[in-house]
């Protein structure tokens, strides 16, 4: 399942997957994240091999070691799909997508009263829920989470897992009995 948490900068999206993971690993739901970034943002060090070769003009600079890996592709034109980004990454239960908030996949918005942006939730319909602290808002078909809850939000997710789960069965065995 792809999972977007769409929220204005400062909103505590990053707080709240760093919270929320060790919940949903608990009740062994697999995560992987995916985080936007700003133009330009460094992963590579310079003076570092790494560095050195991409700087060369590599397209691609993939570095390893026996803990992890780590590839760096740079393009000049247009930026990669999330669609192709997510398509790099190993199967797992959940995908966690931070950023993105244009995007047309389901998504918990963070939201945060003191940032005093606009709830994002009143315009985007891919929206299913609104993680806050904020008691007073209420939205018509939109469930509202308490942000500090992660226990509460882990096992939504949950929910929304198994139902899609349910419903690819569901979709497996009918198209099964379609070609009968």
């Amino acid at each position: 399942m792809i999972l977007g948490l769409a929220g204005w900068s400062g909103s505590g999206k990053t707080t709240l997957i760093k919270n929320l993971i060790p919940f949903l690993k608990n009740i062994e739901i697999s995560v992987s994240t995916l985080k936007h970034a700003h133009e330009g943002f460094e992963i590579d060090k310079p003076g570092k091999d790494s560095f050195i070769h991409r700087e060369a003009g590599a397209n691609e600079v993939l570095i390893s070691s026996n803990k992890r890996f780590a590839l760096m592709h740079n393009y000049e034109k247009q930026e990669v799909r999330l669609k192709n980004l997510i398509s790099k990454l190993s199967p797992v239960d959940l995908i966690l997508v931070e950023g993105w908030k244009k995007e047309k996949i389901m998504k918990i918005e963070v939201f945060r009263k003191e940032i005093n942006k606009p709830l994002l939730a009143l315009k985007d319909k891919n929206i299913i829920a609104v993680a806050t602290d904020d008691k007073d808002i209420n939205i018509d078909n939109i469930e509202i989470l308490d942000i500090n809850n992660y226990k509460y939000i882990a096992n939504f997710i949950k929910i929304l897992i198994d139902k899609e789960k349910k419903l690819i069965v569901q979709l497996t065995q009918d198209s099964f009995a379609f070609g009968k």
